[in-house]
């Protein structure tokens, strides 16, 4: 594999910000930081007014659902919608992304079971090709017994990375009323009153057996290995409940109280980055940025817009006042942790190299340039780059 030296940037290590610094990229890796002189075989890339990170890693994006069917009804091919989120995730720097899949009922297009599980399977059939580290975040309606052979089977193949149960009944979680949950589907998944209607009778009809079978998928990924997550927590009684499950991670918790609970749990939290940058939550649940100022927001995922993750980390380093190299742990070192993913997330000597290049442009944080493993995977030649704002104002790069 060729050999890249980064020289002239700002480098965010993780416990420190260097300026007009250098790294170094071979075989793979990260092979030096300040490692002084360019060896003379190596491929030089001046960065002056950049600021090079670790690539992100995404634990929760279902913009793949959206590049499958962008509209109800209308499913586009599935390995045509895997190839463009790859690309789309190369250009927004995320270096590993977990495409989240719901696997929740046969009537939501392609959150059907049979469809899910085939586009599972075509981001494996892709790896091979992929500009970045595509995994799987399955996502598991606990009503929905049908779908337990399906996870299981697919945990078995080896081509699911982490796993997430959620409910969506209407009166908790996510859809605190009737009216939310009715307003969501026909919004959503283009269902009549009435049709919205019959699928919230029976997702209450369906809730029988969810405890046991929430505690055999469970079990089954940990005796994989694999990762695990709650979806839309809303008391510390049921934080208290998915710990007693097994479950490793909580996604959305719907208030501070929770989400403090989930601290107190050692259960690291997890935080839409629209959120962040929107100010609010679409469901009228806590802002994250209020999680981040109370010390229990540890994680930043896309949720479902990939450009969001860079701007929403360095957002968060302005609006809760965090050193620059802490708010990127957000979006890098945080999810690596968390997902077990020792090689990667950090700038580091002997890590994967997965980094990325970040230019102001316009008063907007772009990415510039990103690397997979090495592997030049995306660049843009903006016109304008401007110069690398001093010390004092790095976070300002948003």
């Amino acid at each position: 594999m060729s050999t890249t030296y980064l020289t002239h940037a700002t480098l965010v290590l993780p416990d420190r910000v260097l300026h007009d610094s250098a790294l170094l990229i071979a075989d793979g890796q990260i092979a030096a930081i300040e490692p002084g002189a360019a060896p003379a075989h190596a491929h030089v890339i001046d960065l002056h007014g950049h600021t090079v990170m670790p690539g992100l890693i995404d634990v929760h994006c279902d913009a793949i659902e959206k590049e499958a069917e962008p509209r109800a009804n209308v499913l586009f091919p599935l390995d045509f919608a895997v190839a463009q989120i790859d690309r789309r995730n190369a250009a927004a720097g995320i270096t590993t992304p977990y495409h989240a899949l719901s696997f929740a009922s046969n009537v939501f297009g392609v959150r059907n079971n049979d469809t899910a599980a085939t586009l599972v399977r075509a981001v494996a059939a892709y790896r091979a090709h992929s500009l970045v580290d595509n995994r799987i975040h399955c996502r598991y309606e606990v009503s929905d017994a049908s779908a337990v052979p399906v996870l299981d089977k697919l945990m078995a193949e080896g081509v699911v990375d982490l796993l997430s149960v959620m409910d969506h009944s209407p009166g908790q979680g996510q859809f605190k009323t009737l009216d939310a949950y009715l307003s969501y589907m026909m919004g959503n998944h283009g269902m009549s009153r009435e049709a919205a209607a019959e699928a919230a009778a029976k997702k209450f009809a369906d809730m029988d057996g969810a405890t046991e079978r929430v505690n055999q998928l469970v079990a089954r990924a940990h005796a994989l290995g694999i990762p695990t997550a709650s979806h839309d927590d809303d008391s510390p009684q049921r934080i208290t409940a998915m710990q007693a499950l097994g479950v490793r991670m909580s996604e959305f918790p719907i208030n501070v109280e929770t989400a403090q609970a989930a601290s107190a749990h050692a259960l690291p939290t997890i935080l839409g980055a629209p959120n962040v940058l929107r100010g609010k939550s679409q469901s009228g649940s806590m802002r994250a940025i209020d999680a981040i100022l109370a010390g229990v927001g540890d994680i930043l995922c896309s949720d479902y817009q990939p450009s969001t993750l860079i701007a929403a980390a360095l957002a968060a380093a302005r609006l809760a006042d965090l050193p620059l190299n802490a708010a990127l742990a957000l979006v890098t070192a945080n999810p690596a942790d968390a997902c077990l993913l020792h090689d990667r997330g950090r700038l580091a000597v002997g890590k994967r190299a997965d980094v990325i290049a970040v230019a102001s442009v316009a008063g907007q944080p772009l990415v510039t340039h990103t690397w997979s493993a090495g592997r030049l995977v995306f660049a843009a030649g903006y016109p304008a780059v401007q110069h690398a704002a001093p010390p004092e104002r790095e976070a300002q790069l948003a």
